[in-house]
């Protein structure tokens, strides 16, 4: 699987997966914190996230960067 794209770190994991990981370490206090994004602050849940995620790839690419920065730390 990773064969396809050897250098990138997020082949085979979905934004679902992205944001339940960063719930589930962070809270969505804290999320919403280290992100200051709407979705994460007033009123939040996985799938008002990934909609607004799938609509803004500024905001996707943040999310990405932060997941990749604790899988780092793991």
């Amino acid at each position: 699987m990773n064969q396809d794209q050897p250098n990138n770190p997020l082949h085979g994991i979905t934004l679902e997966q992205v944001v339940n990981h960063l719930v589930d370490h962070f809270g969505w206090d804290e999320l919403g914190a280290r992100i200051n994004i709407r979705c994460f602050n007033n009123d939040p849940s996985i799938k008002s996230s990934l909609k607004f995620l799938r609509r803004m790839p500024w905001a996707r690419e943040r999310v990405e960067k932060l997941y990749l920065f604790i899988r780092g730390m793991d």
